[in-house]
């Protein structure tokens, strides 16, 4: 709190572009304004209004990259295609974000895992910076296991060598010695996900990485939902707000669920999907393009989910079990892991890379199967017969009932927005972190 100081704290967050790495901090953001500091908020015009909702006062810049809205192929299909777009948008960023700041340097630094130049301008303004992170982090042995396999193919052609000479010559200029791989981990990291949900979690350095789990409020200004009048049973089926593009699965689940007794769909389709691709629907199916998620999940049964971070953290937060359909490789790993404790030692291993907008969702749909709160069915297998037996077998199972409980009472101990604002509290000058 501010008690003692004789004015507040700039703190200043640093984000790109993207639904799954602004919303999760901005709880954060919202709590820390109600302390009574001064934050602002760097982010593309796009996010504005949801920034100045908190009270922070959004720093608007120009992005290169991708908008939330952006189709998948948008994003390119290897390890250079998602990594390269970052680095250049980092480059192009620094400026004019230098010179939004200048003469209104922060007292501490806030910053997305992607948003690289927030990293350097701490550095150059020599203030604490803190990594707000909406994913997964890096273990003990991850560099051995997941970084080093993953970047070995590419680091032999041209194209990767001069993706390394560029960062690290960027760094350089800005008196940045150590290597790109090296900069891109935090050195004080908050993990705005549940413990449970990351695999490894026993070798992951507490010195570096602290768990405050969902932060997710109360969402109000998103709308409300009403369970409908004699839904016995209400399943909600959501692939985010990215890879959504997926009529015939969605066809599929009206298949499953529309004519199943005291069943009710709520079936998000998204920006890319006319609701006239899935035809005709029941009576007891209704088709947006958006709902409000979280509203509808704590009044679900069931919850048909891409297995993103957000999207697995409010199925885990409301105690919902989930049938995990991963749209993309970002997904996978959240989704393969089996239900056996053992199994996650496999995790990812072959499918997580070093891309920011990606490892928030590889290995959630894994994770969850291996908590045994969720069953994963890639988009081949999603077959409404499939899909209904899945959602049965899960309802009904006293077991996945249970452990639900347990982990959302686990969650609750991490502590969420106030815990996260007391670590940032004790990193600025002053703070009890110094």
């Amino acid at each position: 709190m501010l008690d003692g100081m004789t004015e507040p704290a700039h703190i200043a967050m640093f984000s790109i572009a993207a639904h799954g790495h602004v919303n999760p901090s901005l709880e954060v953001i919202r709590e820390l304004v109600d302390r009574g500091h001064r934050v602002t908020y760097a982010v593309p015009p796009v996010f504005a209004g949801k920034v100045a909702a908190t009270g922070a006062r959004p720093v608007p810049y120009r992005s290169t990259l991708p908008g939330p809205d952006a189709a998948p192929e948008a994003w390119g299909t290897t390890l250079l295609d998602n990594v390269e777009p970052f680095l250049a948008d980092a480059i192009q960023a620094l400026p004019q974000l230098a010179a939004a700041y200048a003469g209104d340097e922060p007292d501490l630094v806030l910053h997305d895992i992607a948003s690289y130049p927030a990293r350097v301008l701490a550095h150059r303004w020599g203030v604490p910076a803190i990594s707000l992170s909406p994913n997964l982090v890096a273990w003990e042995g991850y560099e051995e296991e997941v970084f080093e396999p993953m970047w070995a193919e590419p680091r032999q052609t041209e194209r990767g060598r001069a993706y390394e000479a560029r960062f690290a010559s960027w760094l350089a200029q800005h008196g940045i010695t150590e290597r790109w791989d090296s900069f891109v981990g935090p050195r004080r990291s908050i993990v705005l996900i549940p413990r449970a949900l990351q695999p490894h979690a026993d070798r992951v350095d507490g010195t570096v990485h602290t768990f405050v789990g969902a932060c997710q409020g109360d969402r109000a200004d998103q709308g409300d939902w009403q369970r409908p009048g004699g839904a016995e049973k209400v399943v909600l089926v959501s692939l985010g707000s990215a890879f959504t593009r997926q009529p015939a699965f969605y066809r599929e689940c009206v298949r499953a669920f529309g004519d199943l007794p005291g069943w009710h769909l709520v079936l998000q389709v998204g920006r890319h999907v006319d609701p006239a691709e899935l035809g005709a629907v029941p009576e007891g199916v209704e088709v947006h393009g958006w709902v409000p998620q979280l509203a509808v999940l704590r009044q679900a049964d069931l919850f048909v989910t891409h297995a993103g971070a957000g999207g697995s953290q409010e199925g885990l937060a409301t105690a919902t079990p989930m049938i995990a359909v991963p749209q993309a490789v970002d997904q996978f790993g959240n989704a393969d892991m089996v239900a056996v404790p053992q199994a996650v030692d496999q995790f990812g291993n072959a499918d997580m890379v070093a891309v920011p907008q990606a490892v928030d969702q590889f290995g959630n749909a894994d994770m969850l199967q291996a908590l045994g709160v969720a069953r994963r069915l890639d988009t081949e297998e999603a077959t409404a017969d499939r899909l209904r037996e899945t959602a049965l077998a899960l309802v009904a199972d006293p077991e996945v009932a249970r452990r639900l409980k347990d982990i959302r009472a686990e969650m609750a101990e991490e502590g969420g927005t106030r815990r996260a604002a007391d670590l940032i509290e004790a990193e600025l000058p002053g703070g009890a972190g110094e």
